[in-house]
């Protein structure tokens, strides 16, 4: 049984190792091919369901190691594992690209972001006063600072949760011969 608990844990953490290594390649291609692209709001449902796919093989990869049979707690540590060290990964590429290496990208991705927010409030008819205290504080606020990208893993990590929770319970499958 340990060794199934540490072959379960290595996997998922391969599975979080390959999750990571294509949110950051996509990252990393964007910021070098078409930074702009990483403002689109497209962008940020691929990686979800990017993660959510890596997760949810992770979890099929942890039960057919076990012999088909799957409990509800280690099903959702398998999926937990593999988004939690995947998210990490790209946390620490976001930080390296654009606090370390070029944090004008992050300017000029913060001004993009600002000029969207802007244009999708007044699309929304939101009055002008709540649009200047909304520009205000995003002008205010380092969108990539190492603490609120550090936040944002958090607040990340809870969203995936909830749909592992979900995962966990579709795969879920008790051994008969246990019960």
């Amino acid at each position: 049984m340990e060794t199934q608990v540490v072959s379960l844990k290595k996997s998922s953490l391969n599975y979080g190792l390959i999750l990571g290594g294509i949110i950051a390649l996509i990252t990393a291609l964007l910021y070098a091919l078409n930074l702009e692209l990483l403002t689109k709001w497209w962008l940020g449902v691929i990686m979800f369901f990017i993660a959510l796919g890596v997760g949810i093989v992770s979890v099929a990869k942890s039960k057919s190691l076990l012999g088909g049979f799957i409990s509800f707690k280690e099903a959702f540590t398998s999926y937990f594992i593999t988004i939690a060290v995947g998210l990490l990964i790209n946390v620490f590429v976001v930080i390296l690209i654009f606090v370390l290496i070029d944090p004008d990208a992050a300017d000029f991705l913060q001004e993009k972001i600002i000029e969207i927010s802007r244009s999708m409030m007044e699309s929304f008819g939101a009055p002008e006063e709540e649009i200047i205290k909304a520009i205000a504080d995003m002008e205010n606020e380092n969108s990539y600072s190492i603490g609120n990208q550090l936040q944002s893993y958090i607040f990340q990590l809870a969203f995936y949760s909830a749909f592992g929770l979900l995962v966990a319970l579709i795969f879920k499958k008790n051994d008969p011969n246990l019960e």
